[in-house]
Protein backbone atom coordinates (compact mmCIF):
# COMPACT_ATOMS: atom_id res chain seq x y z
CA UNK A 1 0.00 0.00 0.00
CA UNK A 2 1.17 3.77 -1.30
CA UNK A 3 0.47 6.28 1.27
CA UNK A 4 1.91 10.30 2.08
CA UNK A 5 2.16 10.63 -2.05
CA UNK A 6 3.36 13.97 -3.58
CA UNK A 7 3.35 15.06 -7.52
CA UNK A 8 5.08 17.51 -8.87
CA UNK A 9 5.80 18.49 -12.17
CA UNK A 10 9.02 20.58 -13.01
CA UNK A 11 9.53 23.32 -15.70
CA UNK A 12 10.86 20.53 -18.22
CA UNK A 13 7.66 18.56 -17.49
CA UNK A 14 9.08 15.67 -15.55
CA UNK A 15 6.97 13.90 -12.88
CA UNK A 16 8.53 13.61 -9.38
CA UNK A 17 7.13 11.61 -7.07
CA UNK A 18 8.19 11.95 -3.37
CA UNK A 19 6.93 10.82 -0.34
CA UNK A 20 6.29 7.20 -1.10
CA UNK A 21 6.34 5.35 1.79
CA UNK A 22 4.79 1.37 2.66
CA UNK A 23 2.66 0.66 5.04
CA UNK A 24 2.88 -2.22 7.22
CA UNK A 25 0.55 -4.58 6.77
CA UNK A 26 -1.38 -4.93 10.23
CA UNK A 27 -0.80 -7.71 12.50
CA UNK A 28 -4.55 -9.25 11.84
CA UNK A 29 -3.49 -10.06 8.66
CA UNK A 30 -0.32 -11.33 8.91
CA UNK A 31 -1.64 -13.44 12.04
CA UNK A 32 -4.99 -14.48 9.61
CA UNK A 33 -1.87 -15.43 7.10
CA UNK A 34 0.32 -17.49 9.20
CA UNK A 35 -3.05 -19.41 11.17
CA UNK A 36 -4.38 -20.11 8.05
CA UNK A 37 -1.23 -21.23 5.98
CA UNK A 38 -0.81 -23.50 9.08
CA UNK A 39 -4.12 -25.41 8.99
CA UNK A 40 -3.24 -26.50 5.60
CA UNK A 41 -2.82 -30.22 5.33
CA UNK A 42 0.60 -31.72 4.15
CA UNK A 43 -0.02 -32.67 0.59
CA UNK A 44 2.48 -34.22 -2.21
CA UNK A 45 1.52 -32.51 -6.00
CA UNK A 46 0.34 -35.88 -7.28
CA UNK A 47 -2.40 -35.85 -4.32
CA UNK A 48 -3.10 -32.44 -4.74
CA UNK A 49 -4.41 -33.14 -8.78
CA UNK A 50 -6.39 -36.06 -8.41
CA UNK A 51 -8.11 -34.61 -5.51
CA UNK A 52 -9.07 -31.60 -7.62
CA UNK A 53 -9.99 -34.06 -10.25
CA UNK A 54 -13.05 -35.84 -7.95
CA UNK A 55 -14.04 -32.50 -7.36
CA UNK A 56 -14.18 -31.43 -10.69
CA UNK A 57 -14.94 -34.81 -13.16
CA UNK A 58 -14.66 -32.48 -16.61
CA UNK A 59 -11.06 -32.14 -15.86
CA UNK A 60 -10.20 -35.83 -16.73
CA UNK A 61 -12.94 -36.19 -19.09
CA UNK A 62 -11.49 -32.87 -21.24
CA UNK A 63 -8.75 -35.01 -22.21
CA UNK A 64 -9.99 -37.41 -25.10
CA UNK A 65 -8.05 -38.88 -27.35
CA UNK A 66 -6.56 -37.46 -30.67
CA UNK A 67 -8.00 -40.47 -33.14
CA UNK A 68 -11.91 -39.34 -31.77
CA UNK A 69 -12.25 -42.52 -30.51
CA UNK A 70 -14.66 -42.70 -27.23
CA UNK A 71 -13.30 -45.52 -25.53
CA UNK A 72 -11.65 -44.41 -22.44
CA UNK A 73 -8.21 -46.50 -20.85
CA UNK A 74 -8.71 -47.97 -17.64
CA UNK A 75 -7.43 -45.62 -14.93
CA UNK A 76 -7.07 -43.56 -17.19
CA UNK A 77 -7.44 -40.49 -15.04
CA UNK A 78 -4.13 -41.42 -12.98
CA UNK A 79 -2.16 -41.84 -16.39
CA UNK A 80 -3.41 -38.55 -16.78
CA UNK A 81 -2.35 -37.23 -13.35
CA UNK A 82 1.19 -38.54 -13.27
CA UNK A 83 1.51 -37.42 -16.88
CA UNK A 84 0.93 -33.71 -15.65
CA UNK A 85 2.70 -34.53 -12.67
CA UNK A 86 5.92 -35.46 -14.72
CA UNK A 87 6.15 -32.67 -17.50
CA UNK A 88 4.83 -30.11 -14.77
CA UNK A 89 7.92 -30.85 -12.54
CA UNK A 90 10.11 -31.78 -15.28
CA UNK A 91 11.37 -34.81 -13.56
CA UNK A 92 10.36 -37.21 -16.32
CA UNK A 93 8.41 -40.19 -16.13
CA UNK A 94 11.64 -42.10 -14.29
CA UNK A 95 10.41 -41.28 -10.78
CA UNK A 96 6.82 -41.11 -12.07
CA UNK A 97 6.43 -45.01 -13.40
CA UNK A 98 6.02 -47.85 -11.74
CA UNK A 99 6.47 -51.41 -12.82
CA UNK A 100 3.51 -53.69 -11.77
CA UNK A 101 0.71 -50.87 -11.47
CA UNK A 102 -0.80 -50.83 -14.75
CA UNK A 103 -1.91 -46.89 -15.09
CA UNK A 104 1.70 -46.02 -13.99
CA UNK A 105 3.85 -48.26 -16.49
CA UNK A 106 6.18 -46.08 -18.32
CA UNK A 107 4.92 -46.97 -21.58
CA UNK A 108 1.10 -45.85 -20.59
CA UNK A 109 2.29 -43.28 -19.60
CA UNK A 110 3.94 -42.16 -22.95
CA UNK A 111 0.80 -43.61 -24.70
CA UNK A 112 -1.34 -41.10 -22.41
CA UNK A 113 0.74 -37.91 -23.29
CA UNK A 114 1.19 -38.54 -26.65
CA UNK A 115 -2.64 -38.92 -27.44
CA UNK A 116 -4.31 -37.37 -24.84
CA UNK A 117 -2.11 -34.34 -23.62
CA UNK A 118 -2.34 -31.26 -26.64
CA UNK A 119 -3.14 -27.62 -26.00
CA UNK A 120 -6.64 -28.02 -27.45
CA UNK A 121 -7.25 -30.50 -24.23
CA UNK A 122 -4.98 -28.93 -21.90
CA UNK A 123 -7.54 -25.64 -22.80
CA UNK A 124 -10.31 -27.53 -21.93
CA UNK A 125 -9.52 -28.54 -18.73
CA UNK A 126 -8.48 -25.22 -17.41
CA UNK A 127 -12.05 -24.01 -18.07
CA UNK A 128 -14.20 -25.89 -15.23
CA UNK A 129 -11.42 -25.24 -12.55
CA UNK A 130 -11.95 -21.36 -12.92
CA UNK A 131 -15.32 -21.89 -12.86
CA UNK A 132 -15.16 -24.23 -9.86
CA UNK A 133 -13.14 -21.35 -8.22
CA UNK A 134 -15.36 -18.89 -8.68
CA UNK A 135 -18.38 -20.43 -6.71
CA UNK A 136 -16.08 -20.43 -3.41
CA UNK A 137 -16.71 -17.20 -1.02
CA UNK A 138 -13.37 -16.78 -0.56
CA UNK A 139 -12.57 -16.26 -4.47
CA UNK A 140 -15.06 -13.92 -4.54
CA UNK A 141 -13.88 -11.85 -1.60
CA UNK A 142 -10.56 -11.79 -3.98
CA UNK A 143 -12.15 -10.20 -7.19
CA UNK A 144 -14.75 -10.10 -9.48
CA UNK A 145 -12.93 -12.22 -12.05
CA UNK A 146 -13.17 -9.43 -14.52
CA UNK A 147 -9.45 -7.94 -13.91
CA UNK A 148 -6.51 -9.70 -15.94
CA UNK A 149 -2.50 -9.68 -15.54
CA UNK A 150 -0.57 -10.44 -18.47
CA UNK A 151 3.36 -10.83 -17.75
CA UNK A 152 6.15 -13.53 -19.16
CA UNK A 153 8.29 -16.46 -17.74
CA UNK A 154 11.78 -16.55 -18.87
CA UNK A 155 13.10 -19.96 -19.30
CA UNK A 156 16.44 -21.29 -20.80
CA UNK A 157 16.66 -23.88 -23.67
CA UNK A 158 19.97 -25.71 -23.52
CA UNK A 159 19.24 -27.67 -26.36
CA UNK A 160 19.33 -27.03 -30.05
CA UNK A 161 16.12 -25.36 -30.80
CA UNK A 162 14.29 -22.69 -33.66
CA UNK A 163 12.37 -21.44 -30.72
CA UNK A 164 15.10 -20.66 -28.55
CA UNK A 165 16.90 -17.16 -28.87
CA UNK A 166 20.08 -15.28 -27.21
CA UNK A 167 19.32 -12.70 -24.06
CA UNK A 168 22.47 -12.74 -21.76
CA UNK A 169 20.53 -10.77 -19.05
CA UNK A 170 17.94 -13.50 -18.62
CA UNK A 171 19.57 -16.96 -20.20
CA UNK A 172 22.96 -16.41 -19.59
CA UNK A 173 25.42 -18.21 -22.34
CA UNK A 174 22.87 -20.14 -23.46
CA UNK A 175 19.02 -19.65 -24.90
CA UNK A 176 16.00 -19.15 -23.75
CA UNK A 177 12.55 -18.34 -24.57
CA UNK A 178 9.49 -16.66 -22.71
CA UNK A 179 6.31 -18.20 -21.33
CA UNK A 180 3.44 -15.60 -21.76
CA UNK A 181 0.40 -16.25 -19.38
CA UNK A 182 -2.82 -14.60 -18.33
CA UNK A 183 -4.38 -14.86 -14.80
CA UNK A 184 -7.44 -13.44 -13.03
CA UNK A 185 -7.36 -11.28 -9.93
CA UNK A 186 -8.27 -14.92 -8.13
CA UNK A 187 -4.66 -16.29 -9.35
CA UNK A 188 -6.17 -18.86 -11.87
CA UNK A 189 -4.55 -18.92 -15.03
CA UNK A 190 -6.59 -18.18 -18.26
CA UNK A 191 -4.07 -18.99 -21.02
CA UNK A 192 -1.06 -19.00 -22.53
CA UNK A 193 0.88 -18.48 -25.37
CA UNK A 194 4.55 -19.53 -26.10
CA UNK A 195 6.84 -16.72 -27.69
CA UNK A 196 10.34 -16.92 -29.01
CA UNK A 197 13.35 -15.80 -27.03
CA UNK A 198 12.71 -12.39 -24.90
CA UNK A 199 10.64 -10.43 -28.15
CA UNK A 200 8.56 -7.61 -26.92
CA UNK A 201 5.48 -8.74 -25.14
CA UNK A 202 3.39 -6.34 -26.68
CA UNK A 203 3.56 -8.26 -29.65
CA UNK A 204 1.70 -10.96 -28.43
CA UNK A 205 -0.38 -9.59 -25.70
CA UNK A 206 -3.52 -9.03 -27.20
CA UNK A 207 -3.62 -12.54 -29.03
CA UNK A 208 -3.10 -14.00 -24.97
CA UNK A 209 -6.31 -11.69 -24.05
CA UNK A 210 -8.39 -13.32 -26.76
CA UNK A 211 -7.07 -16.45 -26.55
CA UNK A 212 -8.39 -17.26 -22.66
CA UNK A 213 -9.36 -20.65 -22.09
CA UNK A 214 -13.25 -19.99 -21.79
CA UNK A 215 -15.47 -17.88 -19.51
CA UNK A 216 -15.97 -13.58 -20.26
CA UNK A 217 -13.23 -11.45 -21.81
CA UNK A 218 -11.79 -9.26 -18.89
CA UNK A 219 -13.07 -5.55 -18.47
CA UNK A 220 -8.90 -4.49 -17.40
CA UNK A 221 -5.85 -5.58 -18.14
CA UNK A 222 -2.61 -4.89 -16.34
CA UNK A 223 0.86 -5.85 -17.83
CA UNK A 224 4.51 -4.52 -17.03
CA UNK A 225 6.42 -2.22 -19.63
CA UNK A 226 7.79 -4.79 -21.69
CA UNK A 227 3.94 -4.80 -23.00
CA UNK A 228 3.48 -1.24 -23.59
CA UNK A 229 3.21 0.07 -26.91
CA UNK A 230 0.67 3.28 -27.77
CA UNK A 231 -0.62 0.63 -30.19
CA UNK A 232 -1.86 -1.52 -27.75
CA UNK A 233 -3.47 0.91 -25.81
CA UNK A 234 -5.42 1.66 -29.09
CA UNK A 235 -6.45 -1.93 -29.37
CA UNK A 236 -8.01 -2.46 -26.45
CA UNK A 237 -9.55 0.17 -25.94
CA UNK A 238 -11.30 -0.48 -29.27
CA UNK A 239 -11.73 -4.08 -28.08
CA UNK A 240 -13.51 -2.68 -24.84
CA UNK A 241 -10.67 -3.49 -22.69
CA UNK A 242 -9.25 -0.84 -20.13
CA UNK A 243 -5.32 -0.99 -20.38
CA UNK A 244 -3.36 -0.54 -17.17
CA UNK A 245 -0.16 -1.17 -17.50
CA UNK A 246 3.00 -0.18 -15.11
CA UNK A 247 4.85 2.22 -16.58
CA UNK A 248 8.67 1.97 -15.33
CA UNK A 249 9.47 5.19 -16.50
CA UNK A 250 7.20 7.23 -15.27
CA UNK A 251 8.81 10.61 -14.66
CA UNK A 252 9.89 10.54 -18.44
CA UNK A 253 6.60 9.85 -19.74
CA UNK A 254 5.01 12.58 -22.06
CA UNK A 255 1.30 13.46 -22.15
CA UNK A 256 -0.86 14.27 -24.65
CA UNK A 257 -3.65 16.86 -25.51
CA UNK A 258 -6.07 17.86 -28.46
CA UNK A 259 -6.43 21.31 -27.49
CA UNK A 260 -3.21 23.16 -27.94
CA UNK A 261 -4.43 26.19 -26.71
CA UNK A 262 -5.76 24.43 -23.36
CA UNK A 263 -4.48 25.50 -20.07
CA UNK A 264 -3.58 22.39 -17.75
CA UNK A 265 -1.92 24.68 -15.17
CA UNK A 266 1.71 22.59 -13.89
CA UNK A 267 0.96 20.11 -16.60
CA UNK A 268 0.91 21.85 -19.71
CA UNK A 269 4.83 21.02 -19.85
CA UNK A 270 4.15 17.47 -19.41
CA UNK A 271 1.35 17.38 -21.94
CA UNK A 272 3.78 18.52 -24.59
CA UNK A 273 2.37 16.02 -27.28
CA UNK A 274 -0.67 16.81 -29.67
CA UNK A 275 -3.33 14.37 -30.93
CA UNK A 276 -4.18 14.68 -34.59
CA UNK A 277 -8.12 13.77 -34.72
CA UNK A 278 -8.05 14.17 -38.22
CA UNK A 279 -5.64 11.90 -38.76
CA UNK A 280 -8.11 9.21 -36.54
CA UNK A 281 -10.89 10.49 -38.66
CA UNK A 282 -9.55 9.71 -41.89
CA UNK A 283 -8.76 6.26 -41.21
CA UNK A 284 -11.87 5.32 -38.54
CA UNK A 285 -13.22 3.01 -40.56
CA UNK A 286 -10.42 0.91 -41.39
CA UNK A 287 -9.51 1.17 -37.30
CA UNK A 288 -12.72 -0.60 -36.91
CA UNK A 289 -12.00 -3.49 -39.07
CA UNK A 290 -9.23 -4.33 -37.38
CA UNK A 291 -10.50 -4.34 -34.03
CA UNK A 292 -13.46 -6.46 -35.62
CA UNK A 293 -10.77 -9.20 -37.38
CA UNK A 294 -8.82 -9.20 -34.05
CA UNK A 295 -12.41 -9.64 -32.04
CA UNK A 296 -13.77 -12.49 -34.33
CA UNK A 297 -10.60 -14.07 -34.50
CA UNK A 298 -10.01 -13.55 -38.33
CA UNK A 299 -6.37 -12.20 -37.89
CA UNK A 300 -3.98 -12.36 -34.91
CA UNK A 301 -3.30 -9.40 -33.24
CA UNK A 302 0.41 -10.68 -33.69
CA UNK A 303 0.15 -9.76 -37.43
CA UNK A 304 -1.95 -6.96 -37.05
CA UNK A 305 0.71 -5.19 -34.43
CA UNK A 306 3.48 -6.58 -36.66
CA UNK A 307 2.26 -5.51 -40.17
CA UNK A 308 1.32 -2.31 -38.58
CA UNK A 309 4.57 -1.38 -37.30
CA UNK A 310 6.41 -3.00 -39.68
CA UNK A 311 10.46 -2.02 -39.33
CA UNK A 312 9.66 -0.22 -36.15
CA UNK A 313 8.17 2.54 -38.82
CA UNK A 314 4.70 2.74 -38.26
CA UNK A 315 2.05 2.71 -41.22
CA UNK A 316 -0.54 5.63 -41.56
CA UNK A 317 -3.13 3.38 -39.83
CA UNK A 318 -0.69 2.22 -37.21
CA UNK A 319 0.03 5.57 -35.97
CA UNK A 320 -3.90 6.83 -36.51
CA UNK A 321 -4.32 3.56 -33.61
CA UNK A 322 -1.07 4.86 -31.73
CA UNK A 323 -2.41 8.04 -31.61
CA UNK A 324 -6.16 7.07 -30.47
CA UNK A 325 -4.11 4.91 -27.84
CA UNK A 326 -2.53 7.93 -26.49
CA UNK A 327 -5.63 9.45 -25.53
CA UNK A 328 -6.24 6.73 -22.70
CA UNK A 329 -2.83 6.43 -22.23
CA UNK A 330 -2.49 9.91 -21.00
CA UNK A 331 -5.87 9.18 -18.99
CA UNK A 332 -4.09 6.48 -16.99
CA UNK A 333 -1.23 8.27 -16.25
CA UNK A 334 -2.58 10.91 -14.89
CA UNK A 335 -4.72 8.56 -12.82
CA UNK A 336 -1.79 6.85 -11.33
CA UNK A 337 0.06 9.87 -10.33
CA UNK A 338 -3.27 11.25 -8.82
CA UNK A 339 -3.58 11.57 -4.96
CA UNK A 340 -6.12 8.23 -4.71
CA UNK A 341 -3.74 6.00 -4.15
CA UNK A 342 -6.62 3.48 -4.76
CA UNK A 343 -5.45 3.10 -8.77
CA UNK A 344 -2.23 2.54 -8.37
CA UNK A 345 -2.46 0.12 -5.82
CA UNK A 346 -5.05 -2.14 -7.38
CA UNK A 347 -2.19 -2.49 -9.88
CA UNK A 348 0.72 -2.90 -7.89
CA UNK A 349 -1.11 -6.15 -5.94
CA UNK A 350 -2.77 -7.79 -9.28
CA UNK A 351 1.27 -7.22 -10.65
CA UNK A 352 2.68 -8.98 -6.97
CA UNK A 353 -0.07 -11.64 -7.39
CA UNK A 354 1.18 -12.78 -10.76
CA UNK A 355 5.08 -12.90 -9.43
CA UNK A 356 3.44 -15.06 -6.53
CA UNK A 357 2.28 -17.43 -9.27
CA UNK A 358 5.85 -17.49 -11.08
CA UNK A 359 7.41 -18.12 -7.50
CA UNK A 360 4.83 -20.97 -7.00
CA UNK A 361 5.83 -22.32 -10.76
CA UNK A 362 9.44 -22.09 -9.76
CA UNK A 363 8.82 -24.50 -7.10
CA UNK A 364 7.02 -26.84 -9.17
CA UNK A 365 9.35 -26.59 -12.16
CA UNK A 366 12.06 -27.51 -10.64
CA UNK A 367 13.90 -30.47 -12.29
CA UNK A 368 16.74 -30.29 -14.88
CA UNK A 369 17.41 -26.97 -12.72
CA UNK A 370 14.35 -25.48 -14.43
CA UNK A 371 15.39 -25.70 -17.84
CA UNK A 372 13.21 -27.02 -20.55
CA UNK A 373 15.10 -29.56 -23.40
CA UNK A 374 12.44 -29.31 -26.08
CA UNK A 375 13.36 -29.14 -30.03
CA UNK A 376 9.99 -27.88 -31.13
CA UNK A 377 7.14 -25.58 -30.11
CA UNK A 378 4.66 -28.13 -30.00
CA UNK A 379 6.40 -29.81 -27.50
CA UNK A 380 6.75 -26.81 -25.21
CA UNK A 381 3.45 -26.15 -25.37
CA UNK A 382 2.52 -29.66 -24.29
CA UNK A 383 4.79 -29.07 -20.98
CA UNK A 384 3.85 -25.59 -20.47
CA UNK A 385 0.34 -26.26 -20.87
CA UNK A 386 1.04 -28.95 -18.33
CA UNK A 387 2.23 -26.46 -16.32
CA UNK A 388 -0.27 -24.16 -16.49
CA UNK A 389 -2.99 -26.89 -15.81
CA UNK A 390 -1.19 -27.87 -12.72
CA UNK A 391 -0.81 -24.52 -11.59
CA UNK A 392 -4.70 -24.20 -11.58
CA UNK A 393 -4.77 -27.13 -9.68
CA UNK A 394 -2.94 -26.31 -6.67
CA UNK A 395 -4.77 -22.70 -6.79
CA UNK A 396 -7.94 -24.32 -6.43
CA UNK A 397 -7.20 -26.64 -4.00
CA UNK A 398 -5.51 -23.82 -1.83
CA UNK A 399 -8.93 -22.06 -2.20
CA UNK A 400 -10.49 -24.76 -1.41
CA UNK A 401 -8.71 -25.44 2.22
CA UNK A 402 -8.08 -21.65 2.82
CA UNK A 403 -12.14 -21.05 2.90
CA UNK A 404 -12.63 -23.76 4.88
CA UNK A 405 -9.71 -22.66 7.24
CA UNK A 406 -11.82 -19.71 7.31
CA UNK A 407 -15.09 -20.28 8.17
CA UNK A 408 -13.48 -22.68 10.83
CA UNK A 409 -11.54 -19.56 12.36
CA UNK A 410 -14.76 -17.62 12.22
CA UNK A 411 -17.07 -20.47 13.65
CA UNK A 412 -13.92 -20.55 16.48
CA UNK A 413 -14.49 -16.56 17.40
CA UNK A 414 -11.18 -15.73 15.57
CA UNK A 415 -11.68 -12.03 14.12
CA UNK A 416 -11.34 -12.25 10.67
CA UNK A 417 -11.56 -8.79 8.82
CA UNK A 418 -13.36 -8.72 5.43
CA UNK A 419 -10.62 -6.94 4.13
CA UNK A 420 -7.94 -9.37 5.56
CA UNK A 421 -9.26 -12.18 4.06
CA UNK A 422 -9.15 -10.18 0.61
CA UNK A 423 -5.52 -10.17 0.81
CA UNK A 424 -5.02 -14.09 1.66
CA UNK A 425 -2.74 -15.39 -1.41
CA UNK A 426 -3.94 -18.74 -3.36
CA UNK A 427 0.16 -19.21 -3.96
CA UNK A 428 0.54 -20.15 -0.22
CA UNK A 429 2.76 -23.49 -0.92
CA UNK A 430 5.02 -24.47 2.21
CA UNK A 431 2.82 -27.74 2.91
CA UNK A 432 2.97 -28.27 -0.68
CA UNK A 433 5.77 -31.38 -1.82
CA UNK A 434 7.39 -31.87 -5.02
CA UNK A 435 10.35 -33.77 -4.07
CA UNK A 436 10.82 -37.62 -2.79
CA UNK A 437 8.47 -40.01 -3.85
CA UNK A 438 5.65 -39.43 -5.75
CA UNK A 439 2.10 -41.66 -5.00
CA UNK A 440 -1.02 -41.48 -6.84
CA UNK A 441 -3.65 -42.90 -3.40
CA UNK A 442 -6.23 -40.82 -2.40
CA UNK A 443 -7.28 -40.87 1.25
CA UNK A 444 -10.58 -42.41 1.88
CA UNK A 445 -12.80 -39.30 2.39
CA UNK A 446 -16.71 -39.07 2.32
CA UNK A 447 -18.77 -38.11 -0.83
CA UNK A 448 -17.55 -34.24 -0.40
CA UNK A 449 -15.78 -34.01 2.53
CA UNK A 450 -12.21 -32.73 2.46
CA UNK A 451 -8.57 -33.54 4.45
CA UNK A 452 -8.85 -32.94 8.28
CA UNK A 453 -7.17 -28.92 8.93
CA UNK A 454 -4.31 -28.53 10.77
CA UNK A 455 -4.10 -27.21 14.51
CA UNK A 456 -2.37 -23.71 13.72
CA UNK A 457 -1.60 -23.31 17.27
CA UNK A 458 0.36 -26.84 17.18
CA UNK A 459 4.14 -26.86 16.47
CA UNK A 460 4.76 -27.04 12.87
CA UNK A 461 6.99 -28.96 10.75
CA UNK A 462 9.39 -27.15 8.26
CA UNK A 463 8.16 -26.73 4.97
CA UNK A 464 8.26 -29.49 2.60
Amino acid sequence: MIANLDVRVDSSGKIHLSGVKAIEEPPSLVDLRARTSAMLPRVELPEVILEVMSWVPELATAFTAVSGGRSRLKDLPVSIAACLTAHSLNVGYRPIAKKGVEALERSRLSHAFQNYVRPETLSSANAPLVGKQADLPLAQAWGGSLVAAVDGMRFVVPVPAAFARPNRKYFGSKRGMTWLNAMNDRGMGRGAKIVSGTIRDSLHMVDVVFGLDGGDLPEIVVSDTGSYSDLVFGLLELLGISYRPALADLPDQKGWRISPTADYGPLNTFARGKIDLGKIRRNWEDILRVAASICTGTVRAYDVVTMLQAGGHPTALGEAIASYGRIFKTLHILAFIDVDETYSRDIKDIRNLQENRHSLARKICHGKKGELHHRYERSLENQLGALGLVLNCVTLWNTVYLDAAVRRLKAQGYPVREEDMARLSPFVHSHLGVHGTYTFVLPDLAPGAIRDLRDPDAEQDDEI
